[in-house]
């Protein structure tokens, strides 16, 4: 047998700078090693060394595609320490916003797909109403995607006059574009031979692994931190886990299309029931919570992000801890390459929406 070796990256190959060092024996993949860590910023060593509200905009820089996911465990883990009684208000703007920063990162998600399977208009459609729902979100918090709005205690700001109808619009003109989406893309015979039936990872694997979000739940295992362990409004909301069974790139591709007709769903419902009253709690500016340990994760665009903060009652966190979807994810890169031809490569790739800033952190 006779191997070559190939360096894919470390230059930006679609979401950040990663390296994978892929042996082939003529166009079948034998090894695949992932090489992160070309964009570690030591995050958790700076947060040690950061007032636990000057701690949100640094945390949310790894991930500026799903800044509120990325942060919401955090403020969740902060609030049980410090004993902080959120508004039911705010935690229904928390969800809302939650939600149409997944719907930006999925459209995001889509868009470079489009771009690695070689469709143009996948990659132009996707970006371009995704800026339907960053206006949209700007309204609200003030900038295009890293946001701070999630604080301790609620959010920044309150939802300004007039966003019903104006996020009723957007949304109404998002269903009509996945729709169209489906017929271009998803029911496209290049997207279906290319993707389905490759990197087929089973359920016991997924498991073993532990991949969570779109990558676990495209290989049939029904998990999310929003129904398994509801935190804010969730418990409140009528919505659906997408689980697709065959663990192909496909069903990962469809759970993610799916998690947007969902997330529509829960935005139509917020902002219908949505209460009256305090968007945020009244605390000092320098929080010092109590000293303790505390855990608490969150269902983030690429799956289950969690915080574990020990605090020895200072105005920093002794330690703080983060366990991201897209670390958590990488193993499956080895896993699934093995065996794949490697025009597959970037079809299995980006079918984990692996994030390398997220993962480095």
């Amino acid at each position: 047998m006779s191997e070559l070796t190939l360096n894919i990256g470390p230059q930006h190959p679609g979401s950040g700078h990663f390296r994978l060092i892929v042996c082939v024996d003529g166009d079948t993949i034998t090894k695949a090693t992932p090489d992160p860590g070309y964009v570690h910023r030591g995050v958790e060593k700076q947060a040690e060394y950061r007032e636990y509200l000057q701690n949100i905009p640094l945390l949310e820089r790894p991930v500026i595609s799903d800044s509120n996911g990325s942060v919401y465990a955090y403020v969740l883990a902060v609030e049980r320490l410090a004993g902080l009684v959120v508004p039911e208000r705010a935690q229904y703007i928390r969800v809302l916003m939650a939600e149409l920063n997944r719907i930006m990162s999925h459209l995001y998600w889509l868009a470079i797909y489009g771009i690695f399977l070689g469709h143009s208009t996948m990659f132009m459609w996707p970006f371009g109403d995704r800026e339907v729902m960053i206006d949209l979100a700007q309204r609200v918090m003030g900038a295009r995607l890293t946001y701070s709005y999630f604080v301790p205690g609620g959010v920044r700001t309150d939802l300004p006059d007039g966003f019903k109808d104006e996020a009723l619009r957007a949304i109404q003109f998002l269903e009509k574009r996945l729709a169209e989406y489906e017929a271009i893309f998803f029911r496209n015979p290049v997207f279906v031979e290319r993707a389905r039936g490759v990197g087929i990872l089973r359920p016991e694997d997924a498991i073993k692994l532990g991949v969570v979000g779109p990558t676990l739940r495209g290989s049939g295992i029904d998990a999310d931190a929003r129904k398994d362990e509801p935190y804010d409004s969730y418990d409140k909301l009528d919505f659906d886990v997408p689980v697709f069974r065959e663990g192909d790139c496909c069903s990962r591709s469809l759970v993610r299309l799916e998690e947007i007709r969902q997330s529509i769903r829960i935005v139509k419902q917020v902002l219908d029931s949505i209460p009256s009253g305090p968007f945020r709690v009244t605390h000092s500016s320098v929080l010092k919570p109590s000293a303790g340990s505390v855990y608490a994760r969150t269902e983030a665009a690429r799956g289950t992000y969690a915080y574990f903060i020990i605090s020895q009652g200072g105005r920093t966190p002794y330690r703080l801890k983060i366990s991201s979807p897209s670390f958590r994810n990488l193993p499956a890169f080895r896993f699934l390459m093995k065996g794949s031809h490697l025009a597959d490569m970037p079809t299995i790739y980006w079918s984990l929406d692996y994030w390398p800033l997220e993962a480095d952190r």
